[in-house]
């Protein structure tokens, strides 16, 4: 069975063929349930981690498949820029409150009011297939990935989504679950997404 403990070429030809797969994009198989998929891997595989989505990525589109791909670092600068915030931050960075800092941050980035409607504007009208989110270990404390997720599921229901998690998603038979960032922090639970490593064609 893959794992994230796997080889990288392992990893992107699982992912490969489960995602390119009719049933995945049809999003069969998974009852009434939100198309959420956790892609866990170990933190100090951060850099291989970018290759491979970089590589999965062109191999799907390579095969007609739309990807489109939201990283949450990237959407955060974007959104500061937008408020007009990052200049003054970055200037002021070193005088202000590092709890001052966090408020700002999670108010300008609010998953409910900013980050998630921004994300559904860059998929609305567009025919996507499967929706990637990385960058989630490189925003946190700011922007908690369980909270991205439960205000993703009543906006992107008819999409696959796929997060790339640095960090242990595990499930247990009684239906709990556990995300764990980084392989130390545990995140608040997050029950309505599917390990994707554990997930069938």
């Amino acid at each position: 069975m893959v794992t994230e403990h796997s080889s990288e070429s392992e990893r992107v030809d699982h992912l490969f063929r489960l995602i390119s797969s009719p049933r995945f994009l049809k999003m069969q198989g998974i009852g009434n349930e939100v198309p959420f998929f956790i892609c866990p891997y170990l933190p100090e595989q951060e850099n291989e981690m970018r290759r491979l989505v970089n590589q999965l990525v062109n191999r799907l589109q390579s095969n007609g498949i739309t990807i489109i791909r939201v990283n949450l670092y990237d959407l955060a600068i974007e959104l500061l820029k937008n408020r007009g915030e990052l200049d003054m931050i970055l200037e002021n960075e070193s005088e202000i409150a590092k709890s001052d800092l966090m408020e700002m941050l999670q108010n300008v980035c609010d998953p409910e009011h900013y980050l998630v409607p921004e994300i559904v504007k860059q998929i609305e009208g567009k025919d996507v297939d499967v929706l990637f989110i990385t960058g989630v270990g490189e925003v946190f404390p700011y922007i908690r990935s369980h909270i991205v997720l439960s205000n993703l599921q009543s906006k992107v229901k008819n999409i696959p989504t796929v997060l790339f998690f640095p960090g242990g998603y595990s499930q247990s038979k009684d239906g709990g679950s556990s995300l764990t960032l980084f392989n130390r922090l545990q995140d608040n639970k997050y029950y309505r997404a599917f390990n994707i490593y554990t997930s069938e064609i």
